[in-house]
């Protein structure tokens, strides 16, 4: 079989990723992937073919020239997901990049949050206008039940009941939904935002996260950004989000909670990801553990 032209079938890989329910944040990763190695090929003057070890030389030159592994690996992914849709829809014989190794990873360990820093970051947020309210309801809700940003993002004002400690996560990763609890202190930041919400001129809308300059906080970067400015006037280092994820899965499992129960609230299908979360403080943990059981008092 001739090979296809790449470059004229992206547009319907996507159109195929948006029918999957892809995430935009997947969408845009694996496109980056592609897009990179159809520069790549024409750079290097080379065919623009899934070949195997074509694929592994443009995967190789962007760890040589100073790509992170995880870029590295996220790219040859959306190549070879192309490659995979490819060989399904018929454009071709077969998928040559089947079974192909991604760059080995470092495993990064994220440590979690301290309380310290928890309360300067809840303290930053000190206030009764709506970004206060908002910021702190955001922040609590994500410190206590591990949500993704983009999961926090999307919510919309239904999804959320005060009265009853929930919330309702339509789409999560891999498209996904799930209801997660949440406790009084959440509670009573989410029911404080949402009254002052009424207020907004846009108070009408389903989005749940409102701006102060009439528009919707609706993405992850609103949400980073939101927070971010938080860690600045506290004094919190090296913050990002997902920090808030790690923080929210490790203070679970300090507190006793079982493995399983986290999985669901986190919407993990995989303990390998749990372990992944919570290798940091793991040692801790398994040290306060064992002082608990005593198992040395004969």
């Amino acid at each position: 079989m001739e090979s296809p032209d790449l470059a004229a079938l992206l547009p319907s890989w996507q159109v195929a990723l948006r029918a999957e329910r892809k995430s935009p944040r997947t969408l845009r990763g694996y496109t980056e992937g592609v897009v990179a190695y159809l520069r790549w090929c024409d750079e290097n003057g080379q065919p623009a073919v899934m070949d195997r070890r074509q694929v592994s030389r443009f995967t190789d030159d962007l760890l040589v020239n100073g790509a992170k592994p995880a870029t590295a690996t996220a790219r040859q992914m959306g190549v070879r997901r192309f490659c995979a849709w490819l060989a399904a829809e018929g454009e071709l014989d077969t998928d040559p990049l089947l079974g192909m190794k991604s760059p080995k990873l470092d495993q990064q360990v994220v440590e979690p949050l301290t309380e310290d820093e928890l309360r300067a970051l809840l303290k930053a947020c000190a206030g009764k206008d709506l970004r206060a309210r908002r910021d702190e309801a955001i922040l609590r809700f994500m410190m206590e039940t591990g949500a993704r940003a983009g999961e926090v993002a999307a919510l919309q004002v239904d999804d959320v009941d005060p009265v009853k400690g929930t919330a309702v996560v339509r789409r999560g990763k891999g498209g996904k939904g799930r209801v997660v609890p949440f406790g009084p202190q959440t509670a009573l930041a989410m029911d404080r935002y949402l009254r002052v919400r009424r207020t907004h001129k846009l108070a009408a809308s389903s989005v749940l996260w409102l701006g102060d300059r009439g528009r919707g906080l609706v993405s992850y970067h609103g949400i980073r950004k939101a927070l971010k400015s938080r860690a600045d006037k506290a004094g919190v280092t090296d913050f990002h989000p997902h920090r808030l994820r790690h923080t929210a899965a490790h203070r679970w499992l300090s507190a006793g909670g079982s493995e399983g129960g986290l999985m669901a609230v986190a919407g993990w299908s995989n303990p390998q990801m749990l372990m992944r979360y919570t290798r940091a403080q793991a040692s801790a943990r398994a040290a306060d553990e064992a002082r608990r059981l005593n198992l040395g008092d004969l």
